[in-house]
């Protein structure tokens, strides 16, 4: 439980009314609320999780909420980022949050930090606020959002989630462990989808946030047992919930300063390899393939590496899937051989990166051929725009 002293924080009538059904919950009561209005979190991302995470953190009282973020709106949000609306899209997601926030709770003061979060803003930006709620979606920000937390002695209010399933814990909090002890070493770069490729069930976010929001609460007002020291783990497809036990390592390395968490996870190791085996292999533009389609030459098959409901949404004409899946199991690359029958090959996917990734592989199979730069992205935007995109 934090200290806000109760008794220097005062109620407003109205405010008595909207908080009413706190206010006659024994374990909440008017000491809980002062503590709430008295309370600063800062949230990291505006998100599929930081969405809901801040509607109730607003909702509930929270006096003083820190947002950082330095995304914009886009369509693709609205099925999961509840916060934001259709009126945002293409403007900052900070600024759209904010207007929703005081939409629900005109009492609540909002710090926005229109910036993306690193090693050398962070400590100073999370220091003034008494709790952390990470909605971050990749790996070197939430090793980064740990350390700083460790480093300034904050609850770490910890989710994640990937398609059908999430996860919720609180890191350092009460001398419990923090996400190093779940993760000491990030996975390898790509091994991981993001859910721009693997996608992500809409409301699953929402689960997994509002499980994050009532962390914090219990955590500024004290009421019942915390997440610290438990992983819970969702499954939306078969509706379950379980929880694995987390200790604090006793060998874990001592976190002395933040360091470069892109190096740390490998990223620019991976841009650089990615780089590499791009100049390997041969591009053309989505303009040159669809002349190559209109010239009607018929010495060259074009492979779809996406995965086959991709291919549901979207296609180019001829294209005959072969996902990268099935080319990383080898049985992908024996097909790619009988469709090929002495015809050069040509390859795409969403936007260029796995197609690339599946040339690589037929290449030491002794396969050459050649990426569509952009991939079906870009064929959408410059050859068809009829073709969705997703």
């Amino acid at each position: 439980m934090l200290n806000p002293n109760p008794d220097e924080i005062q109620l407003t009538k109205e405010e008595y009314e909207r908080y009413s059904r706190h206010l006659i919950l024994p374990e909440i009561g008017l000491e809980g609320q002062k503590r709430l209005k008295a309370a600063s979190v800062m949230c990291v991302g505006t998100g599929g999780l930081g969405a809901p995470l801040l509607l109730y953190l607003a909702a509930a009282g929270v006096g003083r909420i820190g947002i950082v973020d330095f995304d914009v709106v886009d369509h693709s949000n609205l099925q999961r980022q509840v916060i934001h609306g259709t009126s945002w899209v293409g403007k900052p997601k900070i600024e759209s949050a904010k207007n929703r926030i005081l939409e629900i709770n005109p009492y609540c003061q909002v710090d926005l930090y229109e910036t993306r979060l690193t090693s050398q803003n962070a400590l100073d930006i999370i220091r003034p606020y008494d709790i952390v709620a990470d909605g971050t979606d990749n790996f070197p920000t939430r090793y980064l959002v740990n350390d700083a937390c460790v480093l300034l002695n904050k609850p770490n209010v910890y989710g994640s989630i990937f398609r059908f399933e999430g996860q919720a814990t609180v890191f350092n909090y009460q001398d419990g462990p923090n996400y190093r002890d779940l993760y000491p070493e990030p996975p390898p770069p790509g091994m991981v989808p993001s859910c721009a490729e693997g996608g992500v069930l809409g409301i699953l976010p929402g689960i997994i946030g509002v499980i994050q929001a009532t962390e914090t609460v219990k955590i500024i007002t004290g009421a019942g047992t915390t997440l610290s020291g438990r992983l819970l783990l969702y499954n939306a497809l078969d509706m379950k919930f379980r929880e694995l036990k987390l200790r604090p390592n006793p060998v874990r390395p001592v976190i002395e300063k933040l360091i470069d968490y892109e190096q740390f996870c490998g990223i620019p190791q991976a841009r650089a390899e990615e780089e590499k085996q791009k100049m390997e292999i041969p591009e053309m533009t989505v303009r040159e393939l669809k002349q190559l389609i209109d010239s009607g030459a018929d010495d060259f098959v074009l492979v779809d590496v996406r995965n086959p409901n991709e291919y549901e949404i979207a296609k180019i004409p001829g294209a005959v899937l072969v996902p990268l899946p099935d080319i990383e199991r080898g049985e992908g690359v024996e097909k790619v051989k009988q469709l090929l029958n002495g015809h050069r090959l040509i390859a795409h996917c969403k936007m260029g990166g796995r197609s690339a990734k599946a040339l690589g592989i037929l290449k030491e199979a002794g396969i050459a051929g050649t990426n569509v730069k952009g991939g079906i992205t870009a064929w959408s935007q410059e050859i068809d725009p009829s073709v969705p995109e997703y």
